[in-house]
């Protein structure tokens, strides 16, 4: 896979709630990170996306907030 986004973080599907027009997908990173993105039930289903399924999660932004407490 070769694509511009430089922000590419390699880790393992944890869960999948599916409803009925997108699919939540959390995805456990290195250090024990979670990132949930919610993508279309269909490019889950066309991604073959399974619980234990190593994936990327890709950022693509021109800004990153940071927030502090």
């Amino acid at each position: 896979m070769k694509i511009s986004a430089r922000n590419q973080l390699k880790g393992k599907i944890v869960k999948l709630t599916e409803g009925a027009v997108n699919t939540e997908v959390v995805l456990e990173i290195a250090g024990g990170q979670q990132i949930t993105s919610i993508i279309t039930k269909t490019s889950a289903q066309n991604l073959g996306l399974a619980v234990g399924k190593e994936a990327y999660a890709i950022v693509k932004a021109s800004e990153v907030m940071i927030g502090t407490d």
